[in-house]
Formats: structure tokens, C-alpha cells, sequence
């Protein structure tokens, strides 16, 4: 008996220690998710904020960002500088666009607005003005170089018309003193009239310009002397050209067209072009222009079309000069176009500047298609409504390349 007490203290003894040692090993657990090789992981770390159940964060992390990020390509430009660069802006809207025929072409001078001045005599070459150059006004009639022949081998005309007048003038009226009395027959009569006529428009032809220099030669239109082509003591022939003079009022267009646009010069009805000498580009349809003819055919020296066009000067076109053309055909509706001056250019591709605030503004890529030397078509990149720098945009670049502008936009 006592032996059985003896070993159920001994196991109540053994259970309760056993009891106490889970016990306290328990409490004094790290978790191996906390703790591993003596290192504590402090899981809080990963969140900035905890927020219990259905609970909405004060703070809209994610718009501030979008919103700071949203303005870091705008470019900065007020509108005093604006002003002081001479800035413009235009709204791209949908317009009437002509297809256009793009080629090179050159300045004529019209028919009748250009005379060439010969030679009435042969002889040496005198002027009359000594600052008688290209360029100079003239007045019609006035007298702008002699030629004499008073020196020359073969003698003077002027004196041999004269002295071939005076003796078929005599030999006329002794004939019409004769042939009253039937001293001479009719045909004798004819022959001696016609040669005084003759010799009397000879004389007059010359002797009525005749100066103490040699036959005068004279303009017979006002305008400005266009070429000179002989020079002071140069010995000419008759009918040799001596000068040109323009009223240059009217000039021509002639551009050259390539033959595989044959098939659409019919429908061309105007032009543009630009000189070499300054960046205007004139519009025909402010000059009074219109089309006059175009080429149905070439020949072996050129194998282009020519196109036609007459138009006042009233600009400082030169006659003569070379130019690029933009030939006008059918109009298309609802194009979008900008001015040619929006686009700046960088590597092939094409940009502009749109303006998103009065002081602010962002570079876009566009797509073009082709110009008439003053707008260009936009294929992509631009929809109606925008506002877009038309003069000006260099500067915008510019500002866009500097090392205090661009930075985030503050409203």
C-alpha cells in the first residue's frame, strides 16, 4: 500500500513540473516569421500607415503624383516674353486645302510690257546719258544713245540719203514738168516718182534724227532699262540690239512641270511662289494673277511641261529671277492646317508647340503631309481646337533647351 502511494505522488510530481517548463517556454517563444539566427523582423516597417477595416486614407498619394508628373514636360514661357519675342498663337480648325503641285519655275517679263531697242544705222555707238546703266528710269521718246557713221570708209548714210533725196526730188519735178507735154512717156514718169519716194523715205527715216552726234535712237516706252547690251564706241550693225527697256508691271510666271503631273495640270488654277531673295511668299490671287496656258508637249532640250501665268508687279518681284513654285489645284474640304512657320524640326521629325496655359506650353509631334509654301497639312498629331505658337516657336524651343526651363507647372 504504501508503495502505491509513493509512486502516484512521484507521477503528480513529474506531470506538474513538465506542465511549468511548456508553460514557460511558451511565453519566452520568438516566432520563426520574427525571428531567425537572432535577427528580429519589425513587419510594421513595410507599410508607411496602417488603416483599420473600411477606413479611407486622408492622404491621395497616387493623384499627387499623376498630377506633379503630368506637368514636367510643360515649357514655361510668360506672356511678357511672349510679347517681347513677338509671339502669335493660332486655333487649328478644319479649312479648304488646294492639292498642290510643288516644282521650280521662272520670272518673265509679259508681252508688251517689254521692248527691245535696235539699231537704225550701222556705226559707232555713243550714249546720250552718262549714267545710262541697268536699272535707270527712262521716259518714252526720250533720247538715249546716237550712232555715227561721219568716219567710217564707206561714208556717212545720213549725208548719202540726203544727197539721193535732193537729186531724185529734182529729177521728179523736171518728170512732172515733161510729162504734161507728152515729152516722156508714162512709164518713164513712174519709174522717176518712184524712185524720189524712195529716196525720200529713206531720207526722212534718218534725216529727221540726224544730230550733230549721228542718228539718234530713242525709247518708245517709259519704264527702266532692263540689259544693256553695247558698250561707249562700239561699232554695230543695222538691226543689232542695243538695249532692253521694261515698264515691269506686268510679269509672267513660267513654271516647269514634270510629265507625270500631265494627267492634273487641267485642274490647276492657281500658284504660289518664293524668290531666292527674301522669305515672302506671293500668292498669285493677290497679284491679279491668272492661268494663260500650260504645255501639251516637250521637246528634246527639256522634258518639262511649261505652266503659265500672267500677274501685275506690285510687289518687288525681279524679272528674270528663279523661283519655287506651289501649283494650286482642286480645293479639299476639311483639312487641318497650321502656318509653315509652326513647325520646327529636329533629326527628320516634325514639332510644334501647343499652348495648354497662357504661360505654358508643350512640344508635339505632328505628321505632315504637303504645303503651299504658306500652310502646311497636318495628317496627325493635332486635333481641332488646338492652340498652336504660328511665329515664334524657335524662341519656345529654345526655351524648352534651357537649363532653368522646363520644370513642373504651378497653379
Amino acid at each position: 500500500m504504501k508503495k502505491i502511494i509513493y509512486f502516484a505522488c512521484l507521477l503528480a510530481i513529474s506531470w506538474g513540473c513538465s506542465s511549468s517548463q511548456k508553460a514557460d517556454n511558451h511565453e519566452g517563444h520568438n516566432h520563426a516569421k520574427e525571428s531567425h539566427g537572432g535577427h528580429d523582423h519589425d513587419h510594421s516597417s513595410d507599410h508607411k500607415h496602417e488603416h483599420a477595416e473600411g477606413e479611407e486614407c486622408p492622404h491621395d498619394h497616387g493623384h499627387a503624383e499623376a498630377s506633379e508628373a503630368a506637368h514636367t514636360d510643360e515649357i514655361i514661357f510668360t506672356p511678357e516674353q511672349a510679347k517681347a519675342v513677338g509671339l502669335e498663337v493660332v486655333s487649328v480648325k478644319p479649312d479648304k486645302f488646294h492639292q498642290v503641285i510643288k516644282t521650280s519655275g521662272q520670272i518673265l517679263s509679259a508681252q508688251g510690257d517689254e521692248v527691245t531697242i535696235s539699231a537704225t544705222s550701222s556705226g559707232i555707238v555713243s550714249f546720250n546719258k552718262a549714267s545710262l546703266n541697268e536699272g535707270a528710269a527712262v521716259k518714252g521718246g526720250e533720247s538715249l544713245l546716237s550712232i555715227s557713221s561721219r568716219n567710217m570708209v564707206d561714208g556717212d548714210p545720213t549725208l548719202k540719203s540726203k544727197t539721193a533725196y535732193e537729186i531724185a526730188q529734182r529729177e521728179y519735178q523736171r518728170a512732172e514738168s515733161l510729162i504734161g507735154d507728152k515729152l516722156i512717156s508714162q512709164k518713164e514718169y513712174n519709174e522717176i516718182r518712184l524712185n524720189y519716194e524712195n529716196a525720200k523715205v529713206a531720207y526722212e527715216a534718218t534725216g529727221s534724227r540726224s544730230t550733230a552726234r549721228g542718228i539718234s535712237i530713242s525709247t518708245p516706252i517709259s519704264g527702266f532699262i532692263k540689259t544693256k547690251l553695247v558698250a561707249e564706241g562700239q561699232y554695230v550693225d543695222i538691226g543689232q540690239a542695243l538695249m532692253t527697256v521694261t515698264q515691269n508691271r506686268k510679269l509672267q510666271l513660267r513654271a516647269d512641270v514634270s510629265e507625270r503631273y500631265y494627267k492634273d495640270l487641267g485642274t490647276i488654277t492657281s500658284a504660289n511662289f518664293k524668290t531666292s531673295y527674301d522669305n515672302t511668299v506671293y500668292r498669285l490671287s493677290d497679284l491679279n494673277g491668272r492661268l494663260v496656258s500650260y504645255g501639251r508637249s516637250t521637246n528634246s532640250q527639256e522634258f518639262y511641261l511649261p505652266a503659265n501665268f500672267e500677274f501685275d508687279n506690285i510687289g518687288q518681284v525681279v524679272s528674270g529671277s528663279y523661283v519655287e513654285v506651289f501649283l494650286l489645284g482642286q480645293p479639299r474640304e476639311n483639312v487641318l492646317s497650321i502656318p509653315i512657320s509652326s513647325l520646327t524640326e529636329e533629326q527628320g521629325l516634325y514639332y510644334v508647340y501647343l499652348q495648354v496655359h497662357p504661360d505654358a506650353y508643350k512640344k508635339q509631334e505632328v505628321k505632315t503631309g504637303v504645303n503651299d509654301g504658306r500652310s502646311v497639312e497636318i495628317i496627325s498629331g493635332l486635333k481641332e481646337g488646338d492652340i498652336v505658337v504660328s511665329h515664334g516657336a524657335y524662341h519656345v524651343k529654345l526655351a524648352s533647351a534651357s537649363s532653368s526651363i522646363p520644370h513642373a507647372h504651378e497653379h
